[in-house]
């Protein structure tokens, strides 16, 4: 099989900034498709046939798929691969089966006209996806590059800025970058233009904090009353410690069963922007809790399911790990968590009361790992003086199953 599609980057620059490799690939193409606009950016050829993306975008895959072996282009905003057309195609059709022709993308264009070194920025999209993304990356000197989802977003993240005591950060707006209708402004968050801003634009942002503003840390471990909850919290040392087993990896899905305020699984997924987690809660008070901790937080991917394990684990995505923070004396949690995690997976599982602690011990006896005993103590206020009040001790059972069991 030929590389019969081709997926060709086109900036605002239009027919004069695509290459002679492009230009040949959409002058020779039986189909071009694309957004109106990319559409409306290179000149008609005699008895080719165009298509604009429908809404949904994936109405257009099996037209598309169907024709294999025909020469097809696509024309995307920029680098396409990078959250692009490309990168969605790419699960659709073989590598050996296409060729991407990128254009400079939106964030190598604005690093340009920035003198930023783009190396040293963090790349983020909220284009369709939720403007809380940018929230683990508020380190004060950071350097963030944003793709906005239309005009609207500079205000909102300016907003999200200011609220979070991120107002002194600088955002610079980069419009239609390439094109006649560039355009470049600067304002601190906290003074935000009402100025209509092209749908088509990036935001620049250069963070610095006010005093107290709440900066997420790149270790575990973040304060109990970071989460709203009430008292069911795996605490901040134990999550610190816990986490630590679990020992998170690029791309890895948790499990967090008997989720609570979802303080685990979240923080697994403030580990890296790759790892995915699933909360399970049965109650729902605290099940209401989790996605506005997840959003609060920077990570609101987090997926909830609501409901009582072991039942409602069935038909889950098999995990990489697994944390049971609770239900561990409710028959059948452990046997299906295990017989769902994958080979070489890490299941930790906390016990507090006498019954959960002699049910781990149970479990270390038929399947092995560590069992560990934590304890800690916090200075309180004693009168006049200091105590050390202790919090209630965990009992920790952690275990990697064999990568040679099913």
């Amino acid at each position: 099989m030929t590389r019969w599609l081709t997926i060709a980057g086109i900036g605002e620059d239009g027919w004069d900034g695509l290459s002679p490799a492009a230009r040949a690939a959409v002058t020779g193409a039986s189909l071009v498709i694309g957004g109106a606009r990319h559409l409306s950016l290179i000149p008609p050829q005699d008895g080719q046939e165009r298509m604009a993306w429908p809404s949904p975008l994936a109405d257009a895959f099996p037209g598309l798929l169907a024709r294999r072996g025909r020469d097809v282009c696509v024309l995307g905003s920029g680098d396409p691969s990078w959250y692009g057309i490309g990168a969605t195609l790419s699960r659709l059709v073989p590598a050996d089966e296409m060729r991407v022709l990128p254009a400079p993308s939106s964030f190598s264009l604005a690093a340009a006209r920035l003198g930023w070194p783009l190396q040293d920025a963090v790349c983020l999209t909220v284009h369709g996806r939720p403007l809380e993304l940018v929230i683990p990356h508020l380190h004060p000197g950071a350097r963030l590059l944003v793709l906005s989802w239309d005009g609207t977003t500079p205000a909102k993240l300016a907003a999200l800025l200011s609220a979070r005591g991120f107002g002194p950060s600088r955002l610079t707006v980069l419009e239609a970058m390439g094109g006649a209708r560039e355009r470049i402004t600067s304002f601190p968050a906290a003074a935000a233009p009402a100025d209509a801003v092209a749908d088509l634009n990036s935001i620049a942002v250069e963070v610095a904090a006010e005093p107290g503003a709440r900066v997420i840390p790149l270790a575990p471990g973040l304060p109990d009353d970071w989460f709203d909850h009430d008292g069911q919290i795996t605490k901040r040392e134990i999550r610190a410690l816990t986490l630590s087993f679990l020992a998170p990896r690029r791309g890895a899905l948790l499990w967090d069963v008997g989720a609570g305020s979802g303080s685990v699984g979240i923080e697994w997924m403030l580990c890296d922007p790759t790892c995915r987690a699933i909360a399970v809660e049965g109650r729902g008070d605290r099940s209401g809790r989790i996605p506005v901790n997840a959003a609060a937080l920077g990570v609101p991917g987090l997926e909830l399911v609501v409901g009582s394990a072991p039942e409602a684990l069935a038909g889950l995505p098999r995990p990489d790990a697994v944390f049971i923070g609770g239900g561990l004396t409710n028959g059948g949690v452990v046997d299906a968590c295990w017989a769902a995690l994958k080979p070489g997976g890490r299941l930790a599982a906390n016990g507090v009361t006498l019954e959960t602690e002699a049910a781990l011990t149970d479990w270390k006896k038929r399947l092995g790992g560590d069992l560990v005993r934590l304890s800690v103590a916090r200075a309180q206020p004693l009168g006049s003086f200091l105590g050390w009040k202790p919090l209630m001790p965990i009992t920790l059972w952690t275990v990697e199953k064999p990568w040679d069991a099913p």
